[in-house]
């Protein structure tokens, strides 16, 4: 299928592995030139290297999200660097599993990685795909059925509600917003927190398609959604997971 992609351009965080990585690969394969930010300049660089020669093409960009002004700053390296942006994927974030006694502080932090910078990242580059009249945001995100308190999950949640409220905002200047959650998908924090017999125990147990997902299986989604074929889709959560959530909606 021709996704019709090519000469758009990205942003992408988190893009220097895992689930970031795939997605900037995917989006600079489709043609794409895309601004892979991370804080790991070495792996981005590598992932450059690995695109050479493609129809797009991985521009890095080493910034740490959690920086102060760090959204109003990538927003304006990426117009530096790129004249404008197309696509926003919001990708950066982490776990933060908290006790009940857990500082304000910890919330803060948590609250402000997983959904504060997605808001304020997103809004910063919002006015000029409002005056181009197209735009693409997608927001990786995090399950709605917590089995414990964990920051991220409250936060990710808020993720879902901001983004269904701002696309009933600008879905009339031909920007679409939507959210993918992943399931189970394999990365160096899985392979470094969950051994490969819990791995298939759990697949075996809980996942209906039976494996642990890849990064592309998610990226597979995002490219389409970043596309002009999705134009109809927005306000929407959609989950990568192999059929794990139980939930029918």
């Amino acid at each position: 299928m021709e996704l019709d992609l090519k000469s758009k351009i990205a942003v992408v965080s988190g893009a220097s592995t895992g689930i970031g990585r795939a997605i900037a690969k995917a989006l600079a394969l489709e043609g794409v030139r895309v601004l892979a930010v991370a804080r790991r300049r070495d792996l981005l660089e590598e992932l450059a290297r690995e695109v050479h020669g493609a129809a797009g093409a991985v521009v890095p960009l080493a910034q740490d999200i959690m920086q102060e002004d760090a959204a109003k700053k990538l927003a304006a390296a990426a117009i530096a660097e790129l004249g404008h942006v197309d696509i926003l994927v919001n990708n950066a974030g982490g776990s933060r599993p908290l006790p009940l006694d857990a500082p304000d502080s910890d919330w803060d932090e948590a609250i402000s990685l997983n959904f504060t910078r997605y808001r304020q990242v997103t809004h910063a580059l919002l006015p000029q795909m409002i005056e181009r009249r197209w735009g693409r945001i997608i927001n990786i995100t995090g399950k709605s059925e917590p089995e414990g308190l964990n920051a991220a999950f409250a936060a990710k949640a808020a993720v879902h509600a901001w983004a269904k409220g701002l696309s009933r905002e600008i879905g009339r200047h031909g920007i679409t917003v939507n959210c993918i959650p992943p399931g189970r998908i394999m990365s160096e924090q899985i392979r470094r927190n969950y051994p490969e017999d819990y791995r298939e125990h759990f697949a075996e147990e809980e996942i209906p398609v039976g494996y642990w997902g890849e990064p592309e299986d998610l990226a597979a989604l995002a490219v389409f959604l970043a596309s002009p074929l999705a134009r109809y889709v927005t306000g929407t959560v959609i989950p990568v997971d192999g059929g794990l959530r139980r939930y029918q909606f």
